[in-house]
């Protein structure tokens, strides 16, 4: 009897210990999840909460600059007119220039140095510049931190007298902001609307005009983010390439007279980029 009952205790203590692992196995696998949970909801939250800064700062800034459109005058140039009489330039150049009121910007942040809007996107922002093409990625206008960052131009570029190619990049926003409308681009709706083709960029100097020639999607790489070139063979070559590379068939030729724009954002988290690349032809002094 005495063996039987202990041979009982014993099963029992076995099994308390085993109710007991598994207690610990659950709790620990609560805590384990509960944690994830909590940095998944804190990741959302600041997301939505960086958004929301943005859209704010970006609503203030329409809302007290002054930006206008800005009719031709004695000082307006018309840039490498083709010979092509029934190229889409000659409409695009009939088109009103955009001029900003930039004392109110410079007032608010001092690395201002123009303002874009791109025509069937919801780009029409300040751009800023800096020296690096880090800060702007995690720092709003405001230069506080924040994640959805800002429009901002290469810092290799000359915002006065433009380079070859200047380059402008963003965040591509799930809400639409910064540049997270450059990828209706490749929609049919955008590039079938010949009025879409068409940037407009003001600067502290003078306000401009740039005809889209080429829209893609590409793995990252420096190539296209080339600010100047040693050679006209060189720049000639990259803009043939680039050029190549569109997936819509603009109208208009690109040489080596032409300055060009190009806009950068991410499409996707595996490395790709949307991009679109411009050709200047109006210019104004201020």
């Amino acid at each position: 009897m005495e063996s039987r009952v202990t041979y009982q205790k014993k099963k029992r203590k076995k099994k308390k210990k085993k109710l007991r692992f598994r207690k610990w196995v659950i709790v620990v696998f609560l805590i384990f999840f509960l944690s994830i949970f909590l940095v998944s909801a804190s990741k959302v939250f600041n997301w939505f909460n960086d958004n929301n800064k943005v859209d704010n700062i970006t609503e203030d800034i329409l809302e007290n600059v002054k930006v206008k459109e800005k009719k031709d005058n004695e000082n307006t140039e018309n840039i490498n007119p083709p010979e092509d009489k029934w190229n889409d330039y000659w409409d695009y150049i009939k088109m009103n220039l955009l001029e900003i009121d930039f004392n109110q910007l410079l007032k608010r942040n001092s690395d201002t140095v123009g303002w874009i809007e791109v025509k069937g996107t919801n780009i029409n922002y300040p751009i800023v510049q800096t020296t690096d093409n880090n800060y702007y990625l995690t720092h709003a206008f405001d230069k506080t931190e924040n994640e959805a960052g800002w429009v901002f131009m290469d810092y290799r570029n000359d915002p006065v007298n433009f380079n070859q190619n200047t380059i402008i990049y963003a965040h591509s926003r799930l809400t639409g902001s910064m540049f997270g409308s450059l990828k209706n681009i490749l929609d049919s709706s955008w590039y079938t609307n010949k009025n879409n083709h068409i940037i407009r960029l003001s600067t502290t100097t003078e306000n401009t005009m740039w005809q889209v020639f080429s829209v893609y999607t590409i793995p990252k790489e420096s190539y296209y983010i080339t600010p100047s070139f040693n050679s006209n063979e060189a720049y000639l070559e990259f803009l043939n390439t680039i050029k190549s590379r569109s997936e819509v068939d603009f109208s208009g030729t690109v040489n080596t007279n032409d300055k060009i724009l190009t806009l950068s954002t991410c499409k996707d988290n595996f490395g790709n980029r949307v991009v679109m690349h411009a050709k200047l032809i109006k210019k104004e002094a201020r």
